[in-house]
Parts: C-alpha cells; sequence; structure tokens
C-alpha cells in the first residue's frame, strides 16, 4: 500500500454480513473502507448512490442516504475513495438486505483499487456462516466511545432490525378514528415520526390508543422502542417510506429532553400562484397569512357520518389567495384572534372543489407562526404592505384531470378544432385558445354573495338585510360576484364561454359592485360597458365538460384562466418560430 494511504479495516465486511442484530458491536465501529463503485440511480425521483465498498478482502453493495448526495455530486466522494464510515446499518430493498451509509468522512480520493476483493453478500438474519477470511491479522478499528442511549436511525429499520431503539420527533398526530364493521368495532390513531435520516409512520390500535395517544404529543422528541417494524400499507400510508411501525401494547415511548440531534420539519414551500400549476389530489407545503377565517361547520360524508370543517383564506406575496379547508379537532380547536397568523401547512392536498382549493389530510402538518425565515420574510411583508393589498383568488381556477389549466401559447387550439375534434368522455378536458369577445350576456352578470371570504356563497334578500344560509348570518348588503357568459369568436367558429368572478373583473376592469349599481342605477350608461367591454382579444385556459340534465348532454365550456395580450410577447413567439430551424 502507498505510504500515506489511510489503512482498511480488514474483515469487517464478513462481520456486517454475518450479523444477527443491530446490536452487534460492529454497528458501532467506524470501519476505514473503499469506494470501489459508485453510481446515482433515480427511485421515486429522488437520486440515491448506490456503492460497493472494500475492506480489501470482501466487498458489500451499499447504498448511501440522500443527505449525503452532495458528497458525491461535487466529486468528493466517488470511485477510489477511502471513507471512515461514521454511521451505518442495515436494511432490505426491493427484496435484498443491503448495507445504508448514514455517515461518513472522506480520507482520500483517486486510489487504486486496493487487493483483490471478493464478492459478499448479506446472511439472512438468524445465520451465523462466516466465509473463511484471508489470513493475516486485522487492521486497525476504531470504537469511539457514544454518549447517551445507543439508538437506530429510521433508515436503518427493517422487518429484520431487532432490540432497536429509535430517537424522534412526532411531527404529526392524528385524531382518534373509530371504525365498525362486522368484525366488531375499534380505535386507531397515527403518528409521523422524523430523525435526520427520514420519516415513517406509526399506527396504534384500540388499548394502544389509551395507552399512548395523550402521551405522544406532537413537535416533542422520544425513545421508541419495541414497535412491529411491517411493509407499509401505501393506501393508506403516504409517507416515503417502504416500512410503517405497528404501535403494540409493549411498544415504549419515553420523552426525550435533548432535541438537538433532531431537525425540525422540513419544508419545501410554493408560491399560492403556482398551486395552479399542480395536478388534482398531488400534495404540497405551503405558508401564508390567514386574511379571513370562516365559521366552524358540519357535514355529512358518504359514511354517514358528521364531520367538522372551517375554511382558512390564505395569502401571500404572489398577491394570490387561496382557501384552506381544516377539519375535525384542528377545525374545531382553531381560535381566530384577529392577528393574522403565519402558518406553515406540510402535505396539503390540492382539490378542486369549487375550484382550486387546499385541504388538511390525516398526515398534513400546521404549525402556526414557526420560527423560520420564510414566515419571517411573510410576517414583515404583510405587516408593511400586504394588508392594504388586493389578492386574485383562486377559487374558481379549475385544475385538469391529472394536469394544469394554463395557457399553452405551443398548443392553441382553434375554436373550430375543439368543437370538431376534442375528445370529452366523463373528465374534463383543458385546451388553450385565444377568441375576441362578441357578446356578453347583461341580463345577470353577477350574484350576490355571502361578504364572508370563506364563503361567497349566494345570499337571499329578507327585507330586513341579506342573510346567507351557510353561515347563518344577515348581512347589510351583500358583496357582488362575476358570473358572466360570453360569445367568443375566432377565425374558424364561435363558442359561449363561461367565467366566474376574476373573468369578470378581466373583461369588465370593475368590480362587481360598481358595475351591478350601474345596471340598476343607469340603465342607459350599463349597455355602454358592455358594448366596450366586447371586441377584446384575450388568451384563454379553458376546460370542456360534459354535463347531462333531463336525460340531454350538452358540452360546457368553462374558462379558467384569461390572460390580456401581451403583444411583446407574442411577437416574440413568432420571431422564435421563424428563427427555429424548418424542416427540408
Amino acid at each position: 500500500m502507498d505510504e500515506g494511504v489511510p489503512q482498511l479495516t480488514t474483515g469487517v465486511c464478513n462481520e456486517i454480513a454475518s450479523s444477527t442484530s443491530q446490536q452487534d458491536t460492529v454497528w458501532s465501529t467506524s470501519p476505514v473502507l473503499q469506494i470501489v463503485q459508485a453510481k446515482a440511480i433515480e427511485t421515486n425521483g429522488q437520486t440515491r448512490w448506490r456503492t460497493v465498498i472494500s475492506d480489501g478482502e470482501h466487498v458489500l453493495q451499499a447504498m448511501v442516504v440522500t443527505q449525503l448526495n452532495a458528497l458525491f455530486e461535487n466529486g468528493d466522494a466517488g470511485k477510489g475513495s477511502i471513507v471512515r464510515v461514521q454511521r451505518f446499518a442495515i436494511n432490505t430493498i426491493q427484496g435484498r438486505r443491503i448495507v445504508i451509509i448514514l455517515g461518513l468522512e472522506v480520507l482520500a480520493t483517486d486510489v487504486e483499487k486496493i487487493g483483490n476483493p471478493t464478492p459478499r453478500t448479506l446472511d439472512p438474519p438468524g445465520t451465523t456462516s462466516k466465509p473463511p477470511s484471508a489470513a493475516g491479522p486485522p487492521g486497525p478499528r476504531a470504537v469511539p466511545p457514544r454518549p447517551g442511549r445507543q439508538t437506530l436511525p429510521i433508515e436503518g429499520l427493517s422487518p429484520y432490525s431487532n432490540n432497536w431503539t429509535i430517537k424522534a420527533r412526532v411531527t404529526q398526530k392524528s385524531d382518534i378514528r373509530h371504525w365498525s364493521n362486522q368484525r366488531g368495532e375499534g380505535k386507531l390513531f397515527s403518528v409521523t415520526l422524523m430523525d435526520e435520516t427520514g420519516e415513517i409512520r406509526g399506527t396504534g390500535f384500540n388499548l394502544v390508543v389509551d395507552q399512548l395517544y395523550e402521551k405522544m404529543q406532537e413537535g416533542k422528541v422520544y425513545y421508541i422502542s419495541k414497535a412491529r417494524v411491517n411493509l407499509a400499507k401505501k393506501k393508506f400510508n403516504n409517507v416515503a417510506n417502504d416500512y410503517e411501525l405497528a404501535l403494540e401494547k409493549n411498544t415504549e415511548v419515553e420523552e426525550c429532553t435533548d432535541q438537538s440531534d433532531v431537525p425540525e420539519i422540513k419544508y419545501s414551500f410554493m408560491k399560492l400562484d403556482d398551486l395552479v400549476n399542480k395536478p388534482k389530489d398531488s400534495t404540497c407545503d405551503v405558508i401564508g397569512i390567514v386574511s379571513e377565517v370562516g365559521d366552524v361547520s358540519t357535514i355529512s360524508t358518504r359514511a354517514n357520518r358528521t364531520a367538522s370543517k372551517r375554511e382558512l383564506t390564505l395569502v401571500d406575496r404572489s398577491n394570490s389567495s387561496i382557501r384552506l379547508t381544516l377539519w375535525g379537532r384542528q377545525a374545531e380547536t382553531y381560535e381566530d384572534d384577529g392577528s393574522n397568523p403565519v402558518i406553515a401547512f406540510k402535505g396539503v392536498r390540492i382539490s378542486e372543489f369549487q375550484g382550486c382549493s387546499l385541504s388538511m389530510i390525516s398526515t398534513s402538518i400546521m404549525t402556526n407562526n414557526p420560527d423560520i425565515p420564510d414566515a419571517h420574510v411573510l410576517r414583515g411583508w404583510y405587516d408593511s404592505v400586504g394588508i392594504n393589498q388586493s389578492f386574485t383568488a383562486y377559487s374558481n381556477v379549475g385544475l385538469g384531470s391529472g394536469g394544469a389549466a394554463t395557457f399553452n401559447r405551443a398548443e392553441i387550439r382553434t375554436i373550430d378544432d375543439v368543437k370538431t375534434n376534442l375528445q370529452i368522455a366523463e373528465k374534463a378536458e383543458m385546451f388553450s385558445c385565444r377568441g375576441t369577445i362578441l357578446h356578453i350576456k347583461g341580463d345577470n352578470p353577477a350574484y350576490p354573495a355571502c361578504p364572508n371570504q370563506s364563503c361567497k356563497k349566494k345570499v337571499i334578500d329578507t327585507g330586513e338585510g341579506w342573510q346567507c344560509e351557510k353561515c347563518e348570518k344577515t348581512w347589510e348588503k351583500p358583496e357582488y360576484r362575476y358570473i358572466i357568459s360570453m360569445a367568443v369568436s375566432d377565425h374558424t367558429g364561435q363558442a359561449w364561454l363561461q367565467g366566474f368572478h376574476d373573468v369578470g373583473l378581466a373583461v369588465f376592469n370593475m368590480s362587481a359592485d360598481d358595475l351591478m349599481e350601474i345596471k340598476n342605477n343607469d340603465p342607459a350608461k350599463y349597455p355602454a360597458i358592455l358594448s366596450k367591454s366586447s371586441y377584446s382579444t384575450f388568451n384563454f385556459a379553458c376546460r370542456a365538460k360534459l354535463d347531462t340534465y333531463q336525460d340531454q348532454s350538452k358540452i360546457r365550456y368553462g374558462i379558467s384562466r384569461i390572460l390580456p395580450l401581451n403583444y411583446k410577447e407574442e411577437a416574440g413567439y413568432l420571431r422564435d418560430i421563424i428563427k427555429a430551424k424548418w424542416p427540408h
């Protein structure tokens, strides 16, 4: 071996391969190994590094946690590197047992392959066979003492793990849910646990609910042991882990006061105006100011049960607003103190109910006024600027079937093409078009709506005020909201398009309250406004849907987004087409 090259920990691959328990001594060592192969692979849309590690005598396959990706992507680690593996565990991936590297230190790079190591596979759990190792004394091995309790990282858990303890933060705890079927009745709850290596879902049933539900609190860190590791049931579990924990009667949960090495919740925030570009039923992380808080209401579910709900209106620096629904205990316990708090949401679902909206689900996490930079920036912006701004609401912007309601200039379709060739079945079909408004139906361009920002339902004039049946409130006056129908034409044909409030604002360039004031009190001026608003050209993102009423089917075209023409962008698009390489 060249002078200056660190000595490998010979024999350690045999010990790892033959280990029968995560508590064996080998897992508390920090062996020096060589990476003889390294390859990036894609797993569920995420890059992972697969390596082959050598102790000079044998080689083992190993996966590297994503937190260490930067070492390989930057070239600090790779084929030929000598590394000290600071933490590692064993897991089962696609039916094969494999070493998971959780921490490493690069000692040398670009070193020629040391020795002639032979392949070594991990023995099934419970076996103790070891192939004979090469003659010669074993190399030096560091066994540093570890202060505190010995714990296994979440990413190292598998059904083959025995006598393990994890140290994890409870990032989410569900309500207690009850069920009743032919086999009897019961109850359950679930928690999402997180450490620096990943997340895992834990579920407890019946007596375990009584033992652990109150004990495990969101945000706190616990030592957890003696739970069963099972394959995750993806139908009920969307946590990114192949396994889940079954919390049992003998499961031990002990609160940990030292939280220094357990991270807080990790977010990947999206701006509210980008949500329309996400598919329906996908999940996302958002952070926003609560501008409106609805009252708690009760709905009946398909299972003939009642559920509490409350709607919040969120705004952010993209000058957009969106409705978010809280359910159950969170809806009932949310307190509106009028402070317009910053709330961070992790894993909320994007739905198409009454347009683009958000909804909490069982695994969503809600944090009020989190101590993170994004929250501080949002707070400062709202207090100084945002409180006086108006926001674009996405309550009437629809989402496509697996796609977004966005205008795509490169895929504009003519109206004749839409009517003739667009195949419309049970699901709505999205399309982009450009057209000129020829006529706007002016008899009922708006409806009287509830002024509650989280409601917007139609209100009824009782003579003593305007009553909202949903909110059970009576208002002095309504807030009118657009709902318009207009004939739009291009050079191939004409179609009737329906639009809601944002469409009306773009077409009339005034509030619906102002327009209805003119319609009711100045009948001579109103037709002139309708005429002036016509003959304008817009880009439309639309959706076509087949509606059936009294056994009569009809295709309706709804406007999801309306955009005034930007002639600079249009000219630039034509320029790029001209400059593009034309086929011979």
